[in-house]
């Protein structure tokens, strides 16, 4: 895994092994820890960021460039 520094100064760990495709890159699981036992959230390859959210379907979006994921589960219910 990958250490990078979070937002608060924190190490955290990219695993680039792990992941969900986005609409303009990857995102990639971050953890708190280097053994991967606490998630912590996601890495949008496409600008490199750390700001992103998780919204009730599962759907990731990048706060800085917009790069999204489809959601996980999808039915006529949700349009």
């Amino acid at each position: 895994m990958e250490a990078m520094s979070g937002p608060d100064g924190e190490t955290l760990y990219v695993d680039r092994t792990e992941g969900r495709r986005g609409h303009k890159g990857p995102f990639f699981v971050v953890y708190a820890s280097e053994t991967a036992d606490e998630r912590w959230g996601f890495y949008c390859s496409n600008c490199e960021s750390l700001d992103n959210a998780v919204d009730s379907m599962g759907r990731v979006q990048c706060n800085e460039c917009s790069n999204r994921t489809k959601a996980e589960e999808w039915d006529a219910a949700h349009e």
